[in-house]
C-alpha cells in the first residue's frame, strides 16, 4: 500500500530519468536491450563474447543502491509475507519471464519505447497478472 504522505516524486522522477537515460546508452552504443532477465541469462549461460558488459550491468545494479544510501537514506522494506512466499514469488517471476521471453525492464522500458506491439502485450500481461495476483491474495485467500 502506498503511503501518501512518504512519496516522494522528485526521487521517482530523476530515477526514471535515469533508468531512460541508462537503457539508451546501452542501446545506442551496446546495440543490446536492458533486459534484467535476458542479461542475467547471458551471465547464467556464460557466453564468453559479451560477459563482460552484462557483468559490469549486473554490478551496477547491485552498487547504485549502496552509492544512493552516501546521500540519501534508503526507504525501509517490510515484507508482510514469509520468506518461502517471497522465494516462491520470485521463481514464479523468473519462470513467467522466460515464458515471457523477457521482463518489465525489457518489455516494458524498452521494448515500448521502440513501438514493440509484442512488448505493449507482454507488459498489459505483466500488469493484469499482477493485480489479479493482488486481488486474490488480498480478497479472495
Amino acid at each position: 500500500m502506498i503511503n501518501w504522505t512518504e512519496a516522494t516524486p522528485i526521487n521517482s522522477l530523476v530515477g526514471g530519468i535515469l533508468i531512460g537515460v541508462a537503457v539508451s546508452i546501452l542501446i545506442l552504443f551496446n546495440g543490446k536491450v536492458a533486459g534484467i532477465s535476458g542479461i542475467l541469462g547471458g551471465v547464467i549461460k556464460l557466453k564468453a563474447e559479451d560477459i563482460g558488459w552484462r557483468l559490469l550491468f549486473l554490478l551496477g545494479l547491485l552498487v547504485s543502491p549502496v552509492i544512493y544510501s552516501i546521500f540519501f537514506a534508503l526507504p525501509k522494506v517490510n515484507f508482510e509475507s514469509g520468506h518461502w512466499t517471497v522465494l516462491t514469488a520470485g521463481l514464479l517471476v523468473g519462470l513467467g519471464t522466460r515464458y515471457g521471453s523477457g521482463c518489465t525492464s525489457g518489455h516494458g522500458i524498452c521494448g515500448i519505447s521502440r513501438l514493440s506491439i509484442r512488448s505493449l502485450v507482454a507488459t498489459m500481461t505483466f500488469m493484469l497478472a499482477g493485480v489479479v495476483t493482488v486481488f486474490i491474495t488480498h480478497h479472495l485467500i
